[in-house]
């Protein structure tokens, strides 16, 4: 397993391979097959609701590692962990050592006791395992060096940031406008910078931090656009869009089928207006989407019309993206699509990614920078790219 994380890049330095070299992942998946649980990209589920739905889980080693090395923990660090599992909390107890400590945090009792029982077992008695509602951190052992979210976070609470150390950082797989990016932030006074992101994928979050998407329906319960921030103006707008004509326009833009396209991912959903998700079943789609490639689901409305990105092969292993459309301004619709996947293709500095900002919820406007700002409960979050040829960032715009 040490050997494949090395591989894929998710351990780069020695602190986090000896951390996964201590602690044996098999404890706290007791009831699981060896070969499953070290298995390097595959979570263990811990807990389903009742409609089988996971709500608690030991992530994915690949992820884990990646967090921690976004982490940067050090000896003698005091670290809270939200969400509990056991296996994450017994290695940030290796990496802080004895000197340091350990806090982990869930809602779920069940979740609680058995990472108390389990830790206790492993041999890490020493991590402080709390009952409690996460949305306001653990006060009695704070201030922490590093806060590591090991649930997905729709926003950052005030106290997450109260509880920091004046150096702190906080590690967080946060949604924006449906993608998830597990961001390492740091204090920059009184807001939180990014200095990385990866992409990730977990649990949602629980408690006074659940945050639900909407759904449109536009198929019976086969084909639906989901908005995690924001909402449409006119639902009704969209009533029978699928009966009408479909647009379609390709990009001359290709990409290798193993090739990472997170960054146009991310382009997208902070360029283009209406951006949302759309949810299609395959077994009800009619094969609006292609069958080969549905992690395409990225679409965008207006008014009237919607759009969505696809692909189709051009070659062995290689695809050239493109847009479908529907409704009556299908035509332009696919065109803006197509506009900014090429300006993505053009701009090479795009793969670098954006800046991500989480500034206080009454930061006025006059005082954000240029880019997309995602207004959330507690704060407001901007999204920056560096200045580009095509000039898409000229001024503030919400989702």
């Amino acid at each position: 397993m040490i050997a494949e994380l090395h591989a894929i890049g998710a351990i780069r330095t020695d602190r986090v391979a000896d951390a996964f070299q201590a602690v044996p992942r098999h404890l706290f998946a007791p009831d699981v097959a060896l070969e499953e649980v070290y298995a390097s990209t595959t979570a263990v589920v811990t807990k389903r609701d009742e409609h089988g739905v996971a709500t608690s889980s030991v992530s994915a080693p690949s992820v884990q590692a990646v967090m921690l090395e976004q982490a940067d923990l050090r000896p003698g660090m005091n670290v809270l962990e939200i969400g509990s599992g056991g296996y994450n909390a017994a290695l940030l107890a290796e990496m802080v050592g004895p000197d340091g400590s350990v806090t982990t945090v869930d809602i779920d009792p069940y979740v609680t006791d058995r990472a108390s029982r389990l830790l206790a077992a492993a041999g890490y008695p020493q991590v402080n395992v709390v009952l409690a509602d996460a949305e306001h951190g653990v006060p009695e052992h704070a201030p922490y060096d590093r806060v590591l979210v090991t649930v997905g976070a729709w926003d950052i609470p005030p106290a997450w940031v109260q509880q920091l150390t004046h150096d702190g950082g906080i590690v967080v797989p946060l949604r924006m406008r449906g993608l998830t990016r597990s961001l390492a932030l740091v204090r920059e006074g009184d807001r939180l910078v990014s200095r990385s992101a990866e992409l990730c994928g977990f649990v949602k979050m629980q408690g006074a931090g659940a945050h639900q998407e909407r759904l449109l329906l536009l198929r019976g319960e086969g084909i639906a656009l989901r908005f995690d921030d924001g909402w449409l103006a006119d639902p009704h707008a969209l009533d029978g869009v699928l009966a009408t004509d479909r647009a379609e326009a390709w990009s001359d833009v290709t990409i290798d089928r193993m090739e990472s396209f997170d960054s146009l991912q991310l382009w997208l959903a902070t360029s283009v207006r209406g951006f949302c998700l759309l949810a299609a079943d395959p077994e009800h789609d009619d094969d609006l989407v292609d069958p080969d490639y549905r992690r395409l689901n990225l679409a965008a409305v207006e008014d009237d019309s919607f759009a969505y990105l696809v692909s189709r092969p051009v070659a062995t292993d290689m695809f050239e993206f493109g847009a479908h459309a529907f409704g009556p301004h299908a035509p332009a619709m696919a065109d803006q699509l197509i506009q900014q996947i090429k300006a993505w293709n053009d701009e090479p500095r795009l793969s670098s990614g954006p800046t991500f900002t989480v500034w206080p919820k009454k930061t006025p406007d006059e005082d954000l920078p240029t880019g997309l700002v995602i207004d959330k409960r507690h704060s407001r979050i901007t999204v920056t790219w560096r200045a580009t040829t095509h000039g898409t960032k000229e001024s503030n715009h919400r989702a």
